[in-house]
């Protein structure tokens, strides 16, 4: 019995035309070009249905909103399909994905988010591989996860990051292996897959709308420029810090904004702006201060990772402290200690 595969179109370069203000997407347009692929009419492939969301998105404006629209979008159809495959832009696909791990709980199904760096009209267009090898994927059933892929490599989906605008292979996981490379033959690399949860049933659980913000750290940083961000609403804020967690600092002392996010309870969580390695709070004394006040350890999570992590912990209405220890705790594959 073949496979059936939904396909969750939520708009991005690989269904926009262009437009007299650049390219935008058009609705029912990518359902058209899939239904002209002769590769997707091939006796290979799985059955496949499309799923058009409305309003078709860029990705710059995808919200937790949106994230709560496509997970619902898959729990409502968790039983009818094999695997889901979401095509959608790149410039916030791994937030979307880092997003849809943590929501979809006891997931037993490959959820392959896909898109491209050039829209399937176009001749050149990197989404016909994308999409035939990622419906696939989601069929063959090996990777029982949210995973990203992207020219020819199958990653985790909250341990990607795209780190190129241009260029085809637009994906990497910086601190963790490739689960699949696709080259004549799909190749897995089984030791680097999820366990499928041998208990519970799959659970959706939606997002809340959270205040949390992300800091970025560099030299000469002028903090009162950012203090009026520090408020009493603000839950969480991510620190992307220089090395293994290191701030600017003066005599061993937080700088002030900091002080005033734990003073009111925010959670700091750490992160590092290098793409290899992982944070280690107290290694340097520029990090100490940190770590005394209680600030969490974000390890090797990305930035996409962390922000959306807190997002669901926060929407699962846990403690303070409870969300500090689950923040540097495994929960998904996001992290390696």
């Amino acid at each position: 019995m073949k496979k059936k595969i939904c396909i969750l179109n939520t708009g991005g370069t690989i269904g926009m035309v262009p437009t007299e203000q650049g390219y935008a997407p058009q609705k029912g347009f990518l359902a058209s070009l899939l239904d002209e692929m002769p590769e997707l009419k091939d006796a290979a492939m799985p059955e496949w249905e499309v799923i058009e969301f409305d309003p078709l998105l860029d990705s710059s404006n995808m919200t937790a909103e949106h994230w709560d629209a496509i997970g619902s979008t898959i729990d409502q159809h968790y039983e009818d399909y094999d695997g889901f495959v979401i095509l959608h832009g790149t410039d916030t696909m791994s937030y979307t994905a880092s997003a849809l791990s943590f929501m979809l709980e006891n997931l037993n199904k490959p959820v392959i988010l896909t898109g491209s760096q050039i829209p399937l009209c176009k001749l050149r267009s990197d989404g016909r591989d994308n999409i035939i090898d990622s419906m696939i994927i989601a069929a063959e059933g090996v990777a029982r996860e949210v995973c990203l892929y992207f020219g020819g490599k199958l990653l985790r989906g909250n341990r990607s990051t795209k780190v190129s605008a241009d260029q085809l292979v637009a994906f990497e996981s910086p601190n963790y292996p490739v689960l699949a490379k696709v080259g004549i033959d799909i190749k897995y690399n089984s030791a680097a897959l999820l366990t499928p949860p041998q208990y519970g049933t799959f659970n959706f659980r939606p997002m809340h709308q959270v205040p949390i913000g992300v800091l970025k750290f560099f030299p000469g940083i002028q903090f009162n420029l950012f203090e009026s961000i520090m408020t009493d609403k603000l839950r969480g804020i991510v620190l992307e810090t220089f090395g293994a967690g290191n701030i600017p600092s003066y005599n061993n002392d937080l700088p002030g904004i900091i002080q005033k996010a734990f003073d009111k309870g925010t959670i700091v969580t750490v992160c590092s702006q290098c793409l290899h390695g992982s944070t280690m709070l107290g290694a340097y004394a520029t990090s100490s201060p940190l770590k005394e006040a209680g600030a969490v350890s974000g390890y090797d999570m990305t930035t996409e990772a962390a922000v959306t992590k807190l997002y669901y912990l926060f929407s699962c209405g846990y403690s303070t402290k409870r969300i500090k220890d689950l923040m540097e705790t495994d929960l998904r594959g996001e992290l390696s200690k």
